[in-house]
């Protein structure tokens, strides 16, 4: 069956570290055919790394069949709040330039694999427990050792672990259960006492039946030159505090560029009490505020977003998301949209990010530095529209002095989304490419 791109919105950014190119795909199902986002996929050339749908577990198996078979890891989310009846979207990370490696569990695709000069990398996705009948925090310990089985086979213990994603079935009823296996885990394996990883803990059920599944990312240097370091929330309390375990954000410095994991973050305040319990807007500019605080204490503005997921408990207040950035001259990042439960019952609202920075000349010193303190660099934009009727030409945009005017390089990209919606574009824009020159 063939199927209008007038039915699908793609959005994308590509990001290139040296000579590896990674993309970030997502596609979003903007009419009634449910399996829209599966033709043709993926949209483009290149290794999927990774895949995360999010939709009806009953549409699994013939979304496989469309795409004529998976040969990369995927994890398949319909989020406790979602009624099951169509495919929300899709998203995937893609990796060029480079020979992946597959990861293989029971059969199953599990993880990818590949190597730069600086560090080894592993990406896991779709890692169920063994017994999807054991009692749920039982299956929580066998996934994490399961993520601990991938791991070795990459030659990775899970102290080289800086990212998970944890999507449990029904989460509301067990995330304290869930908490502490996660917590022992950690403290067996002496995390603690190194990395504790950024991450995301999300209501969703899978097509296995299972309690809880999981994915990660693991980044292990091969040299001084690279270092990895937990990053505090500057208006946010560590979750660690709330007996939750797992760090705001985790940042990698390798030797031309940053990457920034910032974790499934909600409207939590600084002594980690909900705020603002059923009011969905101010959920948003709350959370919203959090996460620029996390990228401005590293250098980094919204325009440096790769990837992102926005969680709602009802998908259908989307429009809040993108209503929020419009009102603040903002470009939307690149994120999906799925629903989901967040981790308590009056958090309506959690995004994760993913962001990344190259290291630029220092305006003094003449040593590399933060953005914050760059002299300028040039960064390519495409816009894309939801409509291919609309479909927008590349623009160059810049070169942009971002040195310490983080809120001017925001506001030439509102400005940019601004032009195209008052000339009555349709739809969703997206940042669609950029890479650093």
């Amino acid at each position: 069956m063939t199927v209008s791109r007038h039915d699908v919105a793609t959005y994308a950014r590509r990001v290139r570290r040296g000579r590896i190119e990674e993309s970030f795909l997502g596609l979003q199902r903007m009419g009634d055919e449910p399996l829209a986002v599966f033709h043709g996929f993926p949209p483009e050339p290149g290794d999927v790394a990774a895949q995360l749908v999010f939709g009806g577990c009953a549409y699994h198996e013939e979304a496989l069949a469309i795409m004529g078979g998976v040969c990369w890891p995927m994890m398949w989310l319909q989020g406790d709040s979602c009624n099951g009846k169509h495919v929300a979207g899709t998203q995937a990370i893609m990796v060029h330039g480079v020979d992946i490696r597959r990861l293989e569990r029971k059969g199953h695709v599990v993880g990818s694999c590949w190597s730069d000069a600086d560090a080894d990398y592993c990406l896991l996705a779709g890692i169920l427990p063994e017994d999807v009948t054991a009692p749920r925090p039982v299956q929580a310990r066998q996934v994490f050792e399961g993520m601990e089985g991938a791991l070795a086979q990459a030659g990775m213990s899970f102290r080289e672990v800086v990212r998970t994603w944890l999507f449990l079935d029904g989460l509301l009823d067990w995330y304290g259960d869930f908490n502490a296996v996660r917590t022992a885990f950690f403290q067996e394996r002496g995390v603690f006492d190194h990395l504790v990883p950024a991450s995301t803990g999300i209501g969703a059920a899978n097509p296995g039946g299972a309690a809880l599944l999981a994915g990660a990312v693991a980044i292990r240097p091969k040299h001084a030159g690279v270092t990895i370091a937990a990053v505090e929330s500057p208006l946010q309390c560590p979750a660690l505090n709330y007996r939750s375990s797992f760090s705001r954000a985790v940042e990698i410095r390798l030797p031309a560029h940053r990457l920034l994991y910032i974790s499934g973050t909600a409207s939590i305040t600084p002594d980690g009490r909900t705020a603002h319990a059923g009011d969905l807007e101010s959920q948003i500019a709350l959370t919203m505020d959090v996460v620029a605080g996390i990228l401005l204490s590293r250098g980094m503005s919204w325009s440096n977003v790769s990837r992102g997921i926005a969680y709602f408990q009802d998908a259908g207040e989307a429009p809040c998301l993108d209503r929020y950035c419009r009102d603040r001259n903002r470009a939307l990042p690149p994120v999906a949209v799925s629903s989901a439960d967040i981790c308590r019952d009056d958090l309506l609202f959690e995004i994760e990010i993913d962001a990344v920075a190259a290291w630029l000349p220092a305006k003094a010193s003449g040593t590399r530095g933060l953005d914050g303190d760059a002299a300028a660099a040039e960064l390519d934009f495409e816009l894309l529209c939801a409509c291919e009727q609309h479909r927008v030409e590349a623009q160059t945009l810049g070169p942009i002095d971002v040195g310490r005017d983080v809120v001017g390089v925001e506001a030439l990209l509102g400005s940019a989304t601004g032009k195209l919606q008052r000339g009555a574009v349709d739809g969703r824009i997206r940042l669609h490419r950029f890479h650093f020159v």
